[in-house]
């Protein structure tokens, strides 16, 4: 059976690039899962492919009906966001690997609803001079560049990714974002060993997960 990545780190870390990086690697054949949020869409995203764009009324029918494996909530400058993944039907172990990108909170959620053992965290690490600069020139490139709010979301990730936090949820290992190339590779060599794992323990199971 497949299990989950979830790719961590703070708001300008370089999440979207490894992520993409990954999930464009043949020979990995990582599923994406798209989460949800009810915020409005950036400049340079698409729908359905950083995320499903909604509004609250979906959030509110999507819970209604125990659909949501973890949400999170954000009063910001603009009014309340939210960003949830939903148990609505991406991920299904029984087809291989997945990945995802999402806070601390959103993997320990997962973690909890999957099981520990189906989901594996991602850590990515920058220091915090370059992520500031990194998070100002992305701002820049906005139509409506919202400095307030890159403020707030820089400040509140010191404290949700915390390393009190980190260890509580069982995340030790981080992986450096100074190179770019160096921090994608060290990344793919791990998920590499495993997968490779996993076709040694179950090569049936694999087997059949490749002819899908």
């Amino acid at each position: 059976m497949g299990k989950l990545f979830c790719i961590m780190g703070k708001s300008a870390s370089g999440k979207d690039t490894v992520y993409k990086a990954l999930v464009n690697d043949t020979e990995l054949h990582l599923h994406t899962v798209v989460p949800y949020t009810t915020r409005p869409i950036r400049e340079g995203e698409a729908e359905g492919e950083n995320y499903y764009f909604v509004d609250e009324s979906v959030f509110c029918r999507m819970a209604a009906e125990g659909k949501i494996i973890e949400d999170r909530a954000y009063n910001t400058v603009d009014g309340l966001w939210r960003y949830f993944t939903a148990d609505d039907g991406q991920i299904d172990f029984s087809k291989g690997y997945f990945i995802i990108i999402g806070t601390l909170e959103a993997y320990v959620k997962m973690a909890a609803y999957f099981g520990r053992e189906s989901v594996i965290p991602i850590y990515i690490e920058v220091e915090d001079g370059q992520r500031l600069h990194r998070a100002i020139a992305r701002e820049e490139i906005q139509k409506k560049p919202k400095y307030a709010e890159l403020c707030r979301r820089f400040l509140a990730d010191n404290e949700d990714f915390s390393s009190e936090k980190l260890a509580a949820a069982g995340v030790c290992k981080f992986y450096e974002n100074n190179c770019l190339e160096q921090c994608i590779n060290d990344i793919r060599a791990d998920i590499l060993k495993e997968l490779q794992k996993q076709r040694k323990e179950t090569p049936e199971i694999w087997q059949g997960l490749k002819q899908l």
